[in-house]
């Protein structure tokens, strides 16, 4: 078996390493997604409070820190197997035998459908604000004070 020319390997061993870089990428997203999605969910938290002043009770299985963790482990996960597809592909082209695998695409595809269908409950279990009677200020009490002591500053000097 005679072996491929240099120039077409270099050209697969760019190739290869182009989407090596992809799936980084891809991985860098995902790990970036799960940081701000469980950052966000520690916000909405906070703001339900401030404007309840009640403490909501979160559903203990679907929270958004719990997606944004799993999303981040996912993505080094990802990383990894990339990774070893990777250097597969690079031992596969130096021996001219090279076998396209697509297990790590369905893989990345499954997984990334299943954390998309598990945002879903994030988003439309949310707890409700109730509504305020009328006349009640509906402002985080830091703001209410701020506004209170600058109407008696104004009192004492008019």
């Amino acid at each position: 078996m005679s072996q491929p020319p240099k120039i077409d390997r270099q050209r697969e061993h760019q190739a290869n390493e182009r989407t090596f870089l992809a799936w980084v990428r891809t991985c860098i997203a995902l790990i970036g997604f799960g940081f701000a999605i469980a950052r966000f969910g520690l916000f909405v938290h906070q703001l339900n409070i401030a404007l309840t002043r009640t403490e909501p009770t979160p559903n203990p299985l679907f929270t958004s820190e719990n997606l944004g963790l799993c999303l981040l482990l996912f993505g080094m996960v990802m990383l990894g197997l990339a990774a070893w597809r990777y250097n597969q592909a690079y031992w596969q082209i130096e021996k001219g035998d090279y076998q396209p695998n697509r297990l790590l695409v369905w893989i990345m595809t499954g997984a990334v459908m299943i954390f998309g269908l598990l945002s879903i409950p994030l988003l439309l279990l949310r707890n409700k604000v109730p509504p305020t009677p009328s006349g009640v200020q509906t402002q985080p009490r830091g703001l209410q004070r701020e506004q209170g002591a600058g109407s008696r500053e104004q009192g004492t000097h008019g």
